[in-house]
């Protein structure tokens, strides 16, 4: 193990397959357009069933917003570790392996569990949203016996994902380990993840949260329905009381970050947008690396909407390993 991390992340291990839909067969699966929606095996498979003649297209990639983030983060150049919980089989042999390719570090006692790995299946419809239905498997297990002190002790962050709310042996890691980065004096991040966890496990995202994270990453409407704010102005001024400083993603719209003085409102970059899936992991994995290499949060936020901008003008959730140098010597020169 290295004696340093620039980032020590936790979150769900989760192999993605990706497909793209219809509205029509969104509605035809009874399916929540824009969320991700927890399922069990069996529906997992009653979706599978419908799309079989879609899955010719499909793509398999590692997954789960957490990992997403820190995999963009380990290919701009920072050094990462990742807590996770896989299962001995296939897709937890093909996640290990996938991360590890990243330069991303991993607690050595994973992957030998019984179960079944987490798998999520992200529709994407014509309109560029994406739309999830996630089955954890093992990941629902994940706990602080998955942490490694060691490597927490040698990062400058901890992210944690905030998708681990509704897991309470997951939430109840997440709390442990910002605690244990609190007392070493490590800046800690936080991702509200997605709507869903906002609205229906709020209470458990103030546990998570504490007395307040340094660094907290939302699109505009977690941000609003966290803070039970009608706007966006008011929502990021009433977020101050749970962070430091933040970062609201807000589309086409770019970016609103606030680095604990002084706000900036980040343009977006024009592109056609295809595939919304991973933009906002991606935003926060550069806005980390951009910090981690010591620029300001205007820089930041900067270089995290031109990078969240190159994931949606393309499928899947992640770029390209040769992508990230392309921004990184685009932006940085």
């Amino acid at each position: 193990m290295t004696d340093h991390y620039h980032i020590y992340g936790i979150g769900a291990a989760l192999v993605d397959t990706e497909i793209q839909v219809t509205d029509g067969n969104l509605r035809a699966m009874a399916v929540a357009k824009g969320v991700m929606t927890l399922v069990d095996e069996p529906r997992q498979h009653e979706l599978m069933d419908y799309l079989q003649d879609h899955l010719v297209h499909s793509q398999r990639a590692s997954g789960g917003s957490g990992a997403n983030t820190i995999i963009a983060a380990s290919y701009f150049g920072c050094r990462s570790f990742y807590s996770c919980k896989v299962a001995d089989d296939e897709n937890g042999a093909f996640y290990l392996n996938d991360i590890k390719d990243a330069g991303v570090d991993y607690p050595a006692h994973l992957g030998g569990a019984e179960g079944i790995t987490g798998k999520c299946l992200v529709l994407i419809t014509p309109d560029a949203e994406r739309s999830m239905n996630t089955f954890l498997g093992i990941s629902a297990e994940l706990s602080v016996n998955e942490l490694d002190t060691a490597a927490i002790d040698a990062a400058d962050y901890v992210y944690i994902e905030g998708y681990l709310v509704s897991s309470d042996t997951g939430r109840a890691a997440a709390i442990a380990l910002r605690q244990r980065a609190e007392t070493r004096n490590t800046l800690t991040a936080l991702s509200l993840s997605d709507p869903a966890m906002v609205q229906f496990f709020r209470d458990g995202l103030l546990e998570m949260i504490g007395n307040r994270v340094d660094l907290l990453f939302c699109n505009r409407e977690e941000a609003m329905g966290f803070t039970g704010c009608d706007n966006l102005e008011d929502a990021a001024q009433s977020l101050q009381d749970y962070c430091r400083s933040f970062a609201i993603t807000c589309g086409a719209e770019g970016a609103l970050v606030f680095d604990g003085k002084h706000s900036y409102s980040i343009d977006a970059q024009a592109v056609e947008a295809v595939d919304s899936n991973g933009a906002g992991d991606m935003f926060a994995g550069a806005f980390l690396y951009a910090l981690s290499q010591g620029h300001g949060y205007d820089t930041a936020g900067r270089f995290a909407c031109l990078a969240a901008s190159k994931v949606v003008s393309q499928y899947g959730p992640r770029l390209r390993p040769e992508q990230h140098q392309e921004l990184k010597q685009a932006f940085f020169g």
